[in-house]
């Protein structure tokens, strides 16, 4: 743990500079510390919940007095006279004195892409182990939260297991395809609506809104030829896009795409999102990419919809190249879940005889990362 060194408040109590041992600077207005308080007086104990609003900060809050013991900074704030005590790590933590981000795509350190050089193996857990060791479940969710998606192995040749698996970290998102939805095709099939042809990379549902943000689709047989899993890391293609054609990624993350689907007289599924989506400091937050799912796209004015269709073309040869693809082959009992806002998923097309039956089903990503922030939690509580 870093030490402060100094604090000095400037601009008459307007705000604080902290000097720490590792010999950089943090600063903090007056008005943020109050309204991020630690005390019982503003956070709920338990929940930390905030019990102020903002109306109940004076706008003329400004720092009286500053010290420090070296672990954490106190501060007394005027007018309310109110003494605050604020650790050093939840400052370093919670730090906004730091260079912005100004290059558009960008992603957090917990995020690594990939493509078929880079990803020396498949992540994978293992059922049982996830289900039953704390520590297994929280590698295995990492595993997803850095490179969106992850495989899981050992598990019963049963229909429903994949609901097992979502209730390690969440719960089921139910949507007009019911808690789970069968993926069953046949070779030389009796109708077409069976068939084993391959499919091209894609985003599922991107028609919702919001779009479900994990996909866990569960094998229970596949003894055809072929029909081998792909994935391809969408935040790797969108950064792709952005290096060799930026002004094609602009429009891409600048202007709306619409996505429909219309399943029954009861369901008409309509959404209007950008293909890549960007927060307004530039981070990469989503892709959408369904090709099948695509309605006209009638928000890009006419000058540039010329422009953008060659752009759109990009991504999707990028989204193509069969480097950009990790492949592997699902056996009975194996499953694998996808970050359906980053990782898009494909099929290979099938040969010979036999069939193919997996399982599939939604969740939500909240669901999981609130999972693995509680397991980090213990764990670097356990650590200290």
């Amino acid at each position: 743990m870093d030490t402060i060194v100094s604090a000095i408040s400037h601009d008459n109590g307007s705000w604080v500079q902290v000097n720490l041992k590792n010999q950089t600077s943090l600063r903090f207005h007056a008005v943020w510390l109050r309204d991020n308080a630690l005390d019982e007086n503003t956070r709920a104990a338990g929940n930390g919940q905030r019990l102020i609003t903002l109306a109940d900060i004076p706008e003329n809050t400004r720092i009286d007095s500053v010290q420090s013991n070296g672990t954490s900074l106190q501060v007394r704030l005027l007018p309310e006279n109110i003494a605050l005590d604020f650790p050093v790590d939840w400052l370093i933590e919670n730090a906004y004195d730091r260079p912005t981000q100004d290059k558009p795509g960008w992603l957090h350190g917990e995020i690594t892409t990939w493509d078929s050089h880079n990803l020396q193996q498949v992540p994978t857990g293992d059922f049982n182990a996830i289900r039953t060791n704390t520590p297994a479940l929280g590698h295995w969710l990492e595993n997803v939260r850095r490179y969106g998606f992850a495989r899981l192995a050992g598990g019963p040749v049963e229909p429903g297991a994949l609901l097992d698996v979502v209730r390690t970290f969440g719960f089921i998102r139910e949507t007009n395809y019911g808690p789970l939805f069968e993926v069953r095709t046949e070779v030389n099939p009796s109708n077409l609506a069976y068939t084993g042809l391959g499919l091209q990379a894609h985003t599922d549902n991107p028609y919702r809104d919001p779009v479900p943000t994990l996909q866990i689709l569960y094998c229970l047989e596949n003894s055809a030829e072929g029909g081998d899993s792909i994935v391809v890391d969408g935040f790797r293609a969108a950064q792709r896009l952005r290096d060799e054609d930026r002004e094609g990624f602009d429009l891409l993350s600048r202007y709306c795409a619409r996505f429909e689907y219309a399943g029954s007289a009861d369901v008409k599924l309509r959404s209007r999102r950008p293909m890549i989506e960007l927060a307004p400091d530039g981070e990469l937050i989503a892709i959408r990419f369904n090709n099948r799912s695509a309605a006209p796209i009638s928000d890009v004015p006419f000058e540039h919809m010329q422009r953008y269709y060659q752009a759109y073309r990009h991504l999707a040869n990028i989204i193509d190249d069969p480097a950009m693809g990790v492949s592997f082959k699902l056996e009975p009992g194996e499953s694998f879940i996808v970050d359906n806002t980053r990782v898009l998923h494909a099929r290979k097309g099938y040969s010979g005889a036999g069939s193919r039956w997996l399982q599939g089903c939604y969740a939500d990503k909240d669901g999981l990362l609130s999972t693995l922030a509680s397991i980090e939690t213990v764990a670097l509580e356990a650590a200290q």
